[in-house]
């Protein structure tokens, strides 16, 4: 069979167990893949599996019946600060290169489970980071767009899933790790409660906040892979048993920003998608309850701009001692700021951290989870260079506070600005509550109705194929109630849009119209290896702020994602989720929602 572009680990199962793909197969499929996207980011990978050990592993698994073990054959790649026997452990540096004598637990785990390791990925050196720069072995990049940063310090780490090369990864999570990197790549990042993956093997950042967490092409993906490699570990100093507590899934309380504490670093595209975001999570259930950020702020100044950057110190002390010079210079600079703190300042910031943990338990009286911005926004690497800490700053923003209030959090997907870069919300909820906290963030993610990773456009975003018209405003296909002289036209009317032109998409799309939609309305989807006449499509122009107020507006199940026009151009445009459409009539062959209603 043909594999699909992303790796999700349902599929993968069902067909090894309908005998329609074995182990060999996936293996030889995802060797040609990685072979392949070298060429597109060559910093992915610091090491690899030999493909003479991955097919030896595949026919060891190949002997055993494939429901027999739940990961089985499903490829996966870890965080090169996380041991695997064979492999050698470099953390970003190579001066520190070792060669671990056994796999850590988390690895060990998943690996009994019938899951296939592929190879180690780049990070920030020592996880020192939010962008995925700081590291000699390269800099992965955004897989929508080169010039942007992939986000770190789990940088391959998310590449590798999002560009479809294995089913999940192991990063860490510090100060956001294991959610910046998924925002900016599109797809999921659990960062599970403290403790509750064993950190036996790993190179800690920060020992007594550090997590190992889990990015993969969906939520219900990536707590599967957590549950398999949860476990207490006595020989992991802050390990502790996942001890479930609910939440409300039906109905339910959330948290959200202020207007005033609302940050994007004057992106109104990304604005405009946290409101979205709100009015989405409304839908499902829940009723947003404005949050204090000041005491979550706070905290997370802790991390960079106080007393914990001693305990990045402690970690790679003789290390550091002896080889310095071998640094990333500003991971270097960051731990070289441990000197200016004492042993009474790490005391106080302890204290401090423990008085705003019984702050922030206090306001779960008020809400049962928080959504926030992942990120304000994605930076190049340009800015990066220019401005090491402020960027990495900025990143920060909204995820350092997690671990240090011992919370767990889950990263999904939340859309795309006009252009073309993908932007993300987090779930957060007190410990323990992983498993329902992966499903309301599964719940939103579904009812976004997006592809995940790479397949929302199947290849990278170059300056070429920019979604903006120039003055910074945008291009918009409409296919359906907003079409001219049809009910919902003014919406675009009201924001001073120009018709563009009147044109049709690529031949691969579908168009359904919806059950019980008021007033009428069509749902436009994206079909692999369809190949029809294309649909009709009006483009029109509006400024970015404009297109900001629109977007929000939109109601589910429509979504704002990228149309392919027949001349291969991309637009912004309506598309649909792909479940409630195909629960309606195809219209395909009518050639567009104008012509359908005439003949209706």
């Amino acid at each position: 069979m043909s594999l699909p572009n992303m790796l999700q680990i349902t599929p993968l199962l069902s067909a090894y167990r309908t005998g329609t793909l074995t182990p060999t197969n996936m293996v030889h499929d995802v060797i040609a893949r990685i072979d392949s996207y070298t060429t597109q980011d060559p910093a992915v990978w610091i090491s690899r599996v030999p493909a003479e050990k991955l097919l030896a592993r595949a026919a060891e698994l190949e002997k055993q019946a494939a429901t027999d073990l739940p990961l089985y054959g499903i490829p996966f790649a870890v965080k090169d600060n996380i041991d695997v026997a064979g492999l050698p452990t470099t953390a970003g540096c190579p001066a520190f290169a070792y060669e671990p004598q056994e796999s850590a637990e988390v690895v060990r785990r998943l690996e009994a489970a019938g899951a296939i390791l592929i190879g180690k990925t780049n990070l920030d050196q020592f996880a020192t980071g939010l962008v995925g720069m700081r590291s000699p072995y390269g800099q992965p990049h955004c897989v929508f767009n080169p010039e942007y940063v992939s986000g770190g310090s789990s940088s391959g780490t998310a590449v590798a899933v999002a560009a479809g090369l294995v089913s999940f990864a192991l990063g860490t999570d510090t100060a956001g790790s294991g959610r910046v990197p998924a925002a900016f790549n599109n797809i999921v990042g659990l960062k599970p409660s403290r403790g509750v993956l064993s950190t036996y093997g790993l190179v800690p950042a920060c020992e007594s906040l550090d997590c190992i967490s889990v990015f993969a092409g969906s939520t219900a993906d990536a707590w599967e892979v957590e549950q398999i490699a949860a476990a207490p570990d006595a020989r992991s100093p802050y390990s502790r048993a996942l001890d479930v507590r609910p939440l409300p899934l039906t109905t339910f309380r959330f948290g959200v920003l202020k207007k005033e504490d609302q940050f994007f670093d004057g992106n109104a595209a990304n604005a405009a998608l946290y409101a979205r975001a709100i009015h989405l999570l409304e839908q499902i259930g829940g009723t947003p309850v404005e949050l204090d950020f000041a005491p979550l702020k706070e905290t997370a100044a802790l991390l960079y701009s106080g007393p914990f950057v001693v305990e990045r110190l402690a970690a790679i002390k003789d290390f550091y001692n002896t080889h310095r010079q071998d640094m990333d210079p500003t991971v270097g600079a960051i731990i070289d700021g441990a000197k200016n703190y004492t042993a009474t300042d790490v005391f106080e910031g302890i204290y401090r951290q423990h008085s705003l943990q019984q702050v922030a338990q206090r306001m779960w009286a008020d809400f049962d989870i928080m959504l926030l911005p992942t990120a304000p926004r994605i930076v190049t690497k340009q800015e990066v260079m220019e401005q090491p800490i402020a960027a990495n700053s900025l990143l920060g923003a909204y995820t350092n506070f997690v671990n240090l209030l011992d919370m767990a959090a889950c990263a999904v997907p939340a859309g795309f600005a006009p252009d073309g870069l993908p932007f993300g919300v987090t779930f957060i909820a007190p410990a323990f509550t992983d498993k329902d906290l992966a499903v309301l963030a599964g719940r939103f993610h579904h009812a976004l109705g997006e592809a995940v990773g790479l397949t929302r456009t199947d290849k990278p975003v170059s300056k070429e194929a920019d979604t903006t018209a120039p003055n910074n405003r945008v291009l918009l296909a409409v296919v359906g109630a907003h079409l001219k002289g049809f009910p919902l036209h003014w919406q675009l009317e009201q924001e001073h849009a120009v018709l563009r032109n009147t044109t049709r998409t690529a031949p691969d799309y579908r168009l359904f119209a919806l059950p019980n939609a008021t007033p009428p309305k069509p749902g436009l989807v994206r079909e692999q290896g369809f190949e029809g006449n294309g649909l009709e499509v009006e483009v029109y122009e509006l400024d970015a702020a404009g297109f900001g107020r629109f977007v929000a507006s939109v109601p589910q199940p429509m979504s704002i994602g990228r149309i392919t026009l027949e001349d291969g151009k991309e637009v912004c445009g309506f598309l649909c989720s792909e479940a409630v459409a195909r629960s309606g009539t195809d219209i395909t062959e009518t050639g567009g929602w104008r012509y359908y209603m005439q003949t209706r």
